[in-house]
Formats: C-alpha cells, sequence, structure tokens
C-alpha cells in the first residue's frame, strides 16, 4: 500500500484534490466519509439487496415513535415490484413522470404522495430513488437495464418498517491532538441509535456479560445471552419475535491512524457493545479502493475518477460521487467492479463483533431476513 494510513491518504486528497479549500483537510475528511458510505452502499447492492436498500429514512426509536433518527442505510421488505419501459426522450426521468406512466398502466397508487425527486438528471442518478409515499410504504425506482432508445426501470414498494440498518462512522483523532472529543461524541450518538432502534435490548449482568432481552406484545420476555439470543430471532419464524426486530450494523473506519481493529480505542469500543455487527473498514481496503479507481484509475475506471473530481473541485455544479447521487457511468463501472472483485472486497473489512463471526455469516443472517414473509409478520 502506498499509503501506510489514513492520515497520509487524507493528506494526499489535500494535495491532489482540496488544494483550494479554505480548511483543505475538513474538506479531504469529509470525502474520506464519503467513500466510506459508498463502499458501503455498493458492498450491500452487490450482496443482492438493492431493491430493499433505502438511505437517509427516519428510524423510529423502539417503544418511543416519536423520536427518529435519520440514518445511512436501511434494508426494508418488499411489499411489490413490478416493471415498466419508459423512452429517452427527455435528459431527465422525474418522479412524476414514471408516476405518470404507472397510472397509465392501471398501477394502484391509492393512498400515494408523490415526491419531487428525479431518478436521473443529466446523467446524474439518484440512487434508492422515492418517488411516492405512504403512511405505511414507500414507492422507489431504480433503472433495471438500458434498453438503446428506451430503459427499463424497476418499481418496487418497500414496507416502511425496516429488517436492518446499515451506519458508517470515522472516529478517530486529527492530526497533532491527542485526544479526539468530537469523535467520542459521534461515537456516543451512533451508539444511542444502535440501541435504540431494535426490540432486541441490550443489557450487561453485574459480571459483565452482555445479555439481550426482548418483550413480547402480552408483556412477557425472554432473556438470553445476547449472540444466541440475536441468532434465535433471526431464524425464527416466530412473528412475536421478529415484528419489531432491527438487525444493527456498524461500519467503522480509522481516522488518523489512531487504532486499529486489533488495539481498539475508546470509540471503537463503544460502538463495538452498541450495534449488533461492528466491521472495521482497513486502512489498506480504503487505500486500494482510492488508489485504484480516484487517485491512478486506469482507463477502464476513468470515469469514477472524473465523477469523483467533479464533484469537488472549485467549479462544481453538482454533487455526482455520494451514496444519493452518482453519476451514471461510475455507476456502471463500480457495480461491475464489485462484482468481480467481491472475495477482496470483502477481505478489506474486519469483524469488530460479534466476536469469532465471519462476514459470511452476517450475509447469511441478511438473506434470512430478506426472504422471511414479511407480509405475514407486520400484519
Amino acid at each position: 500500500m502506498a499509503y501506510e494510513s489514513v492520515d497520509k491518504l487524507q493528506k494526499a486528497l489535500v494535495d491532489n484534490v482540496f488544494h483550494y479549500a479554505k480548511d483543505s483537510k475538513k474538506a479531504a475528511g469529509r470525502a474520506l466519509g464519503t467513500i466510506v458510505e459508498i463502499i458501503t452502499y455498493y458492498l450491500i447492492k452487490t450482496w443482492g439487496l438493492n431493491n430493499q436498500i433505502s438511505i437517509e429514512r427516519g428510524l423510529e426509536e423502539y417503544g418511543n415513535p416519536d423520536i427518529t433518527h435519520n440514518v445511512e442505510f436501511s434494508l426494508h421488505p418488499i411489499v411489490r415490484s413490478s416493471f415498466l419501459i419508459i423512452d429517452k426522450t427527455d435528459k431527465s426521468i422525474t418522479a412524476n413522470k414514471i408516476l405518470k406512466a404507472l397510472q397509465e398502466q392501471k398501477y394502484n397508487l391509492k393512498g400515494f404522495e408523490p415526491k419531487n425527486n428525479q431518478l436521473l438528471n443529466n446523467g446524474v442518478l439518484r440512487n434508492a430513488c422515492t418517488i411516492a409515499t405512504s403512511k405505511e410504504s414507500f414507492l422507489l425506482c431504480s433503472i433495471k437495464a438500458d434498453k438503446g432508445d428506451k430503459f427499463e426501470l424497476h418499481i418496487y414498494e418497500q414496507s416502511k418498517k425496516p429488517y436492518s440498518v446499515f451506519e458508517c462512522k470515522r472516529v478517530g483523532v486529527e492530526e497533532g491532538m491527542s485526544k479526539g472529543p468530537q469523535t467520542i461524541e459521534k461515537a456516543k450518538q451512533g451508539a444511542y441509535v444502535a440501541r435504540s432502534a431494535s426490540s432486541l435490548q441490550k443489557i450487561r449482568t453485574e459480571s459483565g456479560e452482555l445479555h439481550g432481552i426482548i418483550y413480547k406484545s402480552d408483556g412477557s420476555y425472554i432473556i438470553k445471552p445476547f449472540v444466541d439470543l440475536m441468532e434465535e430471532i433471526i431464524y425464527s419464524k416466530d412473528k412475536e419475535l421478529l415484528r419489531r426486530f432491527i438487525l444493527t450494523v456498524g461500519v467503522v473506519s480509522n481516522h488518523g491512524n489512531w487504532f486499529t481493529s486489533e488495539n481498539q480505542n475508546k470509540e471503537l469500543k463503544v460502538l463495538a457493545q452498541s450495534y449488533d455487527w461492528l466491521l472495521f473498514l482497513t486502512d489498506v481496503g480504503l487505500a486500494e479502493f482510492i488508489e485504484k479507481l480516484l487517485f491512478k484509475p486506469t482507463k477502464e475506471f476513468a470515469p469514477i475518477r472524473e465523477a469523483f473530481i467533479s464533484s469537488y473541485t472549485v467549479t462544481k455544479k453538482k454533487n455526482q460521487f455520494t451514496k444519493v447521487q452518482m453519476n451514471m457511468e461510475a455507476d456502471r463501472i463500480l457495480l461491475d467492479y464489485f462484482s468481480k472483485n467481491l472475495n477482496t472486497i470483502e477481505g478489506w473489512f474486519n469483524i469488530i463483533s460479534p466476536k469469532k463471526k465471519k462476514l459470511l455469516t452476517l450475509k447469511d443472517e441478511l438473506k434470512e431476513l430478506k426472504n422471511k414473509n414479511w407480509t405475514t409478520i407486520l400484519k
């Protein structure tokens, strides 16, 4: 790895991209955070969960729905899905245009309020594009295939209640500082959301062992060692256990070369005992993504670098390299890259918690939750 730490990567971003910014290091730090989110997003998509993903949804606290927290990514059950062929007559594909085409096909939109989002605008995609919402669900759209002068769109309705959430955190200490007071607060905020999202709650015994407790609708409850109870719920058919359960996943990366997955500092420990799963995106993985796709791309990957650079120049017109908005050609190449290099990319992550678990287990758990009969469970 040419950059032996995230600090070096951040300096390289300052020198190569953000030299124009008033606070170039802060701008580079924000870009690193965006890159972590993009890696996480395309990993989830490559795991076959594209249609389940929502971005920046408000998540209600368990038992306290008056309080919501935005989460980077949430995975939702699919209520229904269909396909739509639409002409490439305009440079943009608006929610209004899609909804009008659906109405012409007698698609039932009763109870839905339209959104003003654009699925495509001058070559920039909106990921997980919401075109309408109802009290119980979200209606989203993505481009399934490019068919010359037409697009095939995938329309899918997501249940409002997610079965999993992913959050990305960069924590550590800035260069020249001995402590990271802001990042411990960020870690605490993430920990609070993780611990308040699901019906499966974490409790400690006096000896420090982590147990889980989950209540049923009749007021009865189950208490067991946490990981055992979590796995029991995931593979259960009991709707009482599943209906309010949300699997929480944190993705953390280094900031300022302050810790590793083996040498955990306070922030990492706080997050590790709060999320059901905590993944550590290694410096090696982050550096490989940045070097190969952004700093020194081959001709094949050049559109990714172009989308990145155009989003972070003093004359930028529109972001086209974020988890929400992505250049269409860059999106195609990223999906292909992640698909062809999935084993390598999965190797970029270390599992912090649960201890001794592998990424394959998380993938299996997400697949199990995806395939549940949520229509029956959520009745």
